[in-house]
Formats: C-alpha cells, sequence, structure tokens
C-alpha cells in the first residue's frame, strides 16, 4: 500500500478532507501533517490523528514565513515516530519548503509532488518580493517528481510561461467526489424550490466582498424577487463585518458550514443558481480558477453565474451552458436574470442536467488511478509523462 504523508498549510481545509479522501479511497494509506488556523490544535481529520506544525493565521504572510521557518527546525523530530513514506505530497510553497526538509529527516530518496491549487497575489508581481518568491519556487521544485494543478489556465498564464516547475503535470479539477462506486448514465431531475424567489447559492470560501455586495445591490433592485443563500466559510480577513453586512440585508442568508460531500445535493438543490463567480484576486487568481463551486453545482442541477471573461466563463460557454455576465454590475445582473422565468429556467437547467455527471464528478475508479500515478513515482527513475484526470 502507497504511504503518503500529506503537508497541508491549514488542516482545516474541507479541500483537504477531500483530498485525503481521494488518495484513501484509492487505496492510499495517508499520514497527515500541518498547519492549523485554530488556536488548539485538531484532534481529527478523516480518522487521522494530524501531526501538528503550529498556528497560522489567514492573510497574514509574514507571520506564515515566522511559522514555516520554525517548522523547519523542528519537523525532524516532529515526524521522528512515523515509518519513511513511500511519497511526499506538498500542497502550497510554504508545504514544498517543508517537505524537502522532511526528505532529508527521513534519510531517504522520497518523491516529492508539488499540489498548487492557487495562485497567490504575491508570486505574480514584478517587483523584488514577486521575483524572489518565483525564484524560490523555481529552487524548490526542481527535483520534484509531479506538479498538480486544477485549472488548464494556471499552467498557460503561469507555470509555463515563468518556466517554475519542470516536471510532468497532472490536472486534477476541483470536480465533486461521488461516494457511490458507480456514477449513474443519467442525472437525476430533482424538481428545486418554488420560484419566485428565484435563489442563488453561494457555498464555499466566502472570501470576495465584491460578491457580496454586487449580490445586495442587485436583490435590493430585485425588491425580494431574488433571494441570496451563503453557506461555507467566510474570510473574516477579507470582511470583518461579514456578519453584520448579512444580517443588515433583507434578502441575504447564511447558514452556515456544510459537509463535503455529505451535505452537497441538499444544499444545492435547495437552490436555482449557483454563483461561480470570485474577483478575490481580480485578473489572476480569481481569472483563471475552476471553482469547486462550478462542478457541485452542475452536478445537483444548479445552473452556474460566471464572468464571460474567466477561465470558468469559457468552461461553460464551450458547453453551452450557464449564465455569462459581461460586466459586474447590479444593472448587468438584471438584464441576465431579472426577467427569469419558469420556462427560460427549465431550458437553462436541462442543458446543465444533459452533460454526463462524470463531467462534474470523481469516482473510486478515478481515485484509484491518481494512486497509481502516485505509487509509479515511487518506481521510476525518469519522468513520468502525465494526462489530465478525465
Amino acid at each position: 500500500m502507497l504511504h503518503v504523508l500529506y503537508l497541508v498549510h491549514d488542516i482545516s481545509d474541507p479541500a483537504v478532507r477531500r483530498r485525503i479522501t481521494m488518495l484513501r479511497t484509492g487505496g492510499a494509506r495517508v499520514t497527515l501533517a500541518g498547519f492549523r488556523r485554530t488556536a488548539a490544535p485538531v484532534a481529527d481529520i478523516e480518522g487521522l490523528r494530524p501531526i501538528d506544525l503550529g498556528a497560522t493565521r489567514d492573510g497574514r504572510f509574514a507571520q506564515r514565513l515566522t511559522a514555516v521557518a520554525k517548522a523547519a527546525v523542528s519537523i525532524g523530530s516532529k515526524l521522528k515516530r512515523m515509518p519513511k513514506p513511500d511519497l511526499i505530497i506538498a500542497r502550497n510553497l510554504e508545504m514544498l519548503a517543508l517537505a524537502r526538509r522532511a526528505r532529508s529527516a527521513f534519510g531517504a530518496a522520497v518523491p516529492i509532488v508539488y499540489e498548487c491549487l492557487d495562485i497567490h497575489r504575491l508570486v505574480l508581481r514584478d517587483d523584488a518580493l514577486g521575483k524572489a518568491l518565483r525564484a524560490t519556487e523555481r529552487h524548490l521544485a526542481r527535483d520534484v517528481k509531479l506538479l498538480v494543478t486544477s485549472s488548464p489556465a494556471f499552467i498557460a498564464n503561469y507555470f509555463r510561461p515563468f518556466r517554475q516547475v519542470a516536471a510532468p503535470v497532472e490536472l486534477v479539477e476541483n470536480k465533486y467526489f461521488e461516494a457511490a462506486a458507480v456514477l449513474p448514465g443519467e442525472p437525476e431531475a430533482v424538481e428545486g424550490p418554488v420560484a419566485p424567489p428565484w435563489r442563488i447559492g453561494w457555498f464555499g470560501a466566502l472570501r470576495c466582498r465584491r460578491s457580496l455586495e454586487l449580490l445586495a445591490g442587485f436583490t435590493r433592485r430585485m425588491e425580494g424577487r431574488f433571494e441570496i443563500v451563503l453557506r461555507g466559510r467566510p474570510a473574516l480577513s477579507e470582511f470583518p463585518d461579514f456578519h453584520a453586512f448579512v444580517e443588515a440585508e433583507p434578502y441575504l442568508s447564511f447558514g452556515g458550514p456544510y459537509r463535503n460531500p455529505e451535505d452537497m445535493a441538499a444544499i444545492y438543490q435547495d437552490v436555482h443558481f449557483s454563483w461561480a463567480i470570485d474577483f478575490f484576486e481580480e485578473g489572476q487568481n480569481s481569472e483563471w480558477l475552476l471553482p469547486n463551486r462550478l462542478y457541485e453545482g452542475c452536478r445537483f442541477g444548479a445552473v452556474p453565474i460566471s464572468m464571460d471573461n474567466t477561465e470558468t466563463g469559457r468552461f461553460l460557454r464551450q458547453r453551452d451552458i450557464g449564465v455569462l455576465l459581461p460586466q459586474a454590475t447590479p444593472e448587468a445582473l438584471e438584464t441576465a436574470l431579472g426577467g427569469m422565468e419558469q420556462h427560460r429556467f427549465g431550458r437553462l437547467k436541462t442543458r446543465v442536467l444533459a452533460h454526463n455527471p462524470r463531467m462534474w464528478s470523481y469516482d473510486r475508479g478515478d481515485c484509484s488511478a491518481l494512486v497509481e500515478k502516485l505509487r509509479r513515482l515511487t518506481t521510476m527513475r525518469e519522468p513520468l509523462a502525465v494526462e489530465a484526470l478525465a
């Protein structure tokens, strides 16, 4: 059984839980180690007791650097009781630095996989800091065996033009993970809530103030014909007044966190549309990513809303689904959605449901294929030619 040491920047990130589930479903044994964003150590993630590397704070770059430096000194002692892994997966740049320290602690040539699912705005700066961070990434990634990323635009706009990583690339999209062994051939047409009001769901990492203000302005213009349902983890470092803001808006509601994948069907089938827009790092990461909510919403028949000039917009346009906005204004939203009625919505939803759910989901077979590709990295001397997961 392939033994993976998974080093992560935030142990409690729901995406970390999803990746652990994929690896274990595919037949790998996982040891989890990483930082946390909580005051106390996290006792359990998917039945694993994480190796705690300390606390970090969201959006505090200097504090995170200090935490990484401290962990680099102590990681050898923290890992000394665990057997040597077959493979190390480092999620994000700071964990790549620690992966090399961990490998040294084991005193053996353990292959390293670099998992990068977001391109941080700091590495894209054209000043001394940005250049130093890119140089650091190139140095740390010089001998990684595989780069795992989630969007073709990350490769086209960052990794390839800046020549950051020479390793083969594995495209693992942010798809929903199916608990069932076999995906159904045809998605079930599930009736959503009665409209109006039309309900737009914004689920996941809630970090975009501009989206929040845009949706609030739009719903006020619509005077109750549209409602916004928010679920997930608000980034209070970006808008510390999140809860007060939502409370003051008559057509916005926050339902708290949810479990992925257990709650996904219920929360998406309770809305008509899925908000697949993010301006958090506009023109850069937010324009290039293919977010979790894109796949999750489509899997359960929610019609996605996206900006036309983004990777998500291009993805939807190629498949002739969704609602695409030319501008991020309440007026543009009103033009696109304001006249919504049942017949038009039925056509939009039918287009989403017409696609095979495999477009939106990974199953057990995909997990096994991923783990097998990782296993082959431990036995091959030459770089492995890797194709993207379909």
